[in-house]
């Protein structure tokens, strides 16, 4: 599937499920009322082109692939949308367990079924950063993502790359939990999916980043210790205990609604 073969007319309908990365997490809406994430900016995207668009958005933080095949695909099936954005295995693979061949078989069933349902895909790579706590990791998710890509071959479905997107290992591109993106790593990629969907847009994603000074070790150190007490700890306490983040979230915009370039 092209671009061009991607439905793009008012009225389309857009679901997006997955988990926080498709939640939105990192970029909270100005007024406090939740996430908005590259989700809701590219289906802003896609309603100030078209004038209006129907917009479901599922995706809740913490869920593994079998939660949202379980409990965000049934509701995507019966909605039967043009258009999915579908990424999901993330959660999984940063476990001990963690199969990327076992997470693209059933990442693929879902495709299948979905583009069965005659709904067009949007599938996702990550991105490329063998740093920090995914250093012991990323050979698991570069695995993954071969896989990813090639699910995307076979059930001609549009692909976000965001490993070639190297304006994304920039540290301004993630939220201080270095597990999220910021604002301005939603912003851009939103703008990079709105670009594979063949949307016009305002702005380049791979616009460089401004100047940044540099950080002494001093004040390296402190952010360290900041990530660790109020992140990277209370992480790995809900994986001991089994708990996530998503326990008692539930989808921000679970039904189709309506969706216009005046909001």
């Amino acid at each position: 599937m092209t671009a061009d073969d991607t439905p793009l007319r008012p009225g389309l309908s857009l679901v997006s499920i997955g988990d926080s990365f498709t939640e939105g997490v990192g970029d909270p809406y100005p007024d406090g009322s939740g996430f908005r994430g590259w989700a809701d900016r590219t289906a802003e995207h896609l309603a100030d082109h078209l004038g209006e668009i129907r917009y479901a958005n599922l995706a809740v933080r913490g869920k593994l692939m079998r939660q949202i095949v379980t409990d965000q695909l049934p509701p995507v099936l019966e909605m039967a949308p043009d258009l999915v954005t579908l990424c999901a295995g993330g959660n999984d693979l940063l476990r001990p367990a963690g199969d990327p061949e076992r997470m693209a078989r059933v990442l693929e069933n879902t495709v299948s079924r979905l583009r069965a349902n005659g709904s067009r895909v949007v599938l996702f790579t990550g991105v490329n950063i063998a740093s920090g706590y995914m250093r012991g990791t990323i050979g698991l998710f570069a695995r993954y993502y071969m896989n990813v890509r090639a699910i995307a071959d076979r059930h001609d479905c549009l692909l976000v790359d965001q490993w070639s997107m190297q304006v994304l290992t920039d540290p301004r591109a993630w939220d201080a939990d270095r597990l999220h993106m910021s604002p301005e790593g939603h912003r851009r990629l939103a703008l990079r999916v709105a670009e594979v969907l063949g949307v016009p847009v305002t702005g380049h994603w791979d616009e460089p980043w401004p100047e940044a000074g540099r950080v002494g070790r001093a004040e390296a150190l402190r952010e360290d210790l900041t990530w660790v007490r109020d992140s990277l700890g209370p992480w790995i306490g809900r994986r001991l205990t089994g708990r996530s983040s998503g326990d008692t979230v539930t989808a921000k915009r679970p039904e189709l609604t309506r969706l216009t370039k005046d909001r």
